[in-house]
């Protein structure tokens, strides 16, 4: 059986640029890792910090599923779609990019930092017309378990991207657990969004991420209220 590969917080790019702190576990703008261009159809995780009444002006994306997490505080967004939303902890939005799409989004409060992961998927194809969705998933949906936050699909509530992944949210406090098997053609990347877990009797801290890159069984346990993301990749 391969062994559980691990990518810890503190080997990821950083870029601080004074109203954005941004960590990439992949090559991401200026950080260029040849080892790390993405992980089979997860092309990037931010985990981004924004200072008060900052944020992203208006910039273009194209051929992208772009997902939102937020961990804490809140973002605000706009796009040439005509959406305009706020983003909360527990909210999932999904902009997919398509043929092309136009977008800001901007730290909403005036006196915290808005914390926030930014994701991109690569769809199965390009040239999808643009669209955009978001929705809940509260701590009790999360909690103790892995509720599935996005897929091809849109099955059990998840928000849909164009492609064949399964993303998936836990909650664990200590002591709870959740099992997951990597099914067969499969892997998973696991990305610590905050606190710690251990993954079969490997501890992992905020921002490290493991990766089962072959079926395989594998227990997921809290240790000091660990929320992660799990996500199942063709």
């Amino acid at each position: 059986m391969t062994r559980m590969m691990i990518r810890r917080s503190h080997e990821r790019g950083f870029a601080d640029h004074g109203w954005l702190r941004s960590y990439h576990t992949f090559s991401f703008a200026d950080y260029h890792d040849p080892r790390f261009m993405g992980f089979r159809v997860l092309r990037v995780i931010n985990e981004d910090r924004v200072q008060p009444g900052q944020g992203f002006p208006t910039h273009g994306h194209r051929d992208m599923e772009i997902l939102s997490y937020v961990l804490d505080g809140a973002m605000e967004h706009r796009d040439s779609l005509g959406n305009g939303s706020i983003i909360r902890p527990g909210d999932v939005q999904r902009m997919s990019a398509g043929t092309g799409v136009r977008h800001s989004e901007f730290n909403a409060f005036r006196d915290r930092v808005v914390h926030f992961l930014q994701i991109w998927i690569v769809p199965d194809r390009a040239g999808y017309t643009p669209g955009y969705e978001q929705k809940e998933f509260t701590e009790a949906d999360k909690r103790g378990r892995l509720c599935l936050v996005a897929s091809r699909d849109g099955r059990e509530g998840s928000v849909r991207v164009h492609q064949d992944v399964g993303v998936y949210a836990g909650l664990f406090g200590r002591g709870e657990h959740a099992l997951w098997q990597v099914p067969d053609g499969r892997a998973a990347w696991i990305h610590v969004a905050r606190g710690s877990v251990d993954i079969d009797g490997t501890l992992l801290l905020a921002g490290d991420a493991a990766v089962i890159p072959e079926p395989r069984p594998s227990k997921i346990t809290g240790v000091e209220e660990g929320e992660i993301l799990l996500f199942d990749l063709p």
